[in-house]
This record gives C-alpha cells, sequence and structure tokens, in this order.
C-alpha cells in the first residue's frame, strides 16, 4: 500500500498507473483509495491519510468547491507517494487526531 495526505477541501481527480492514466474500462474497475480515518492538524488545516493501492503511481486532486479554487491553485499532481514507515514517521511528529466510530475496535 502507498498513502498521502490531503487537505481537507480536496478530493481525487485523476489516477495514474505504470502503464498511463487509470482507465477504468482496461482494469475493469475504479482505483482502490480511500480516506482513513486519521488526520493530522498543520496551521489550523487538516490533513486526511488515504490509502492507495500498490498499482497507483501519480494521483491528482483538486479542491471540492469554487470557493477554495478562487483562493488556490486549480489542481495539483501527486508523484511520490509515501510507505507506511513515512506515515508513522510523519503521524509522530505532527500534532494527530483520530476519528474513531468503534471504540470497541481499538480496545480488544
Amino acid at each position: 500500500m502507498k498513502y498521502f495526505f490531503l487537505s481537507e477541501g480536496w478530493t481525487v481527480a485523476r489516477v495514474w498507473a505504470s502503464d498511463g492514466l487509470w482507465q477504468i474500462t482496461a482494469w475493469r474497475r475504479q482505483p482502490d483509495i480511500q480516506r482513513m480515518n486519521i488526520c493530522i492538524v498543520e496551521q489550523n488545516e487538516l490533513l486526511w491519510l488515504y490509502r492507495v493501492e500498490e498499482a497507483v503511481l501519480t494521483v491528482e486532486v483538486k479542491p471540492t468547491t469554487p470557493v477554495v479554487v478562487s483562493k488556490t491553485i486549480g489542481q495539483v499532481v501527486l508523484k511520490r507517494l509515501m510507505s507506511a514507515e513515512q506515515v508513522i514517521e510523519r503521524l509522530g511528529s505532527a500534532e494527530t487526531k483520530c476519528q474513531l466510530q468503534n471504540i470497541q475496535l481499538v480496545v480488544q
């Protein structure tokens, strides 16, 4: 698995694999990209952790609302996704929040 952090108010747009732009018809499915329930706070901004499958090489992200677009750049391409070890290191050095939907899964 690979990971990246994405600011609140941004979403995934296009995705690339080793053979180019992700083609749903060729792969017969969407890329596996999941937002996890972990975020870090950096300069009063929430950065959510996303997990992507190994086949994904590059992810393009863009703001979800026109208000965000007018105040920031229109899109960003993430070319260097993080390993699990890099995520743990980053979480250890940041103010981290964890949203738990079922506390019993953690305390067992």
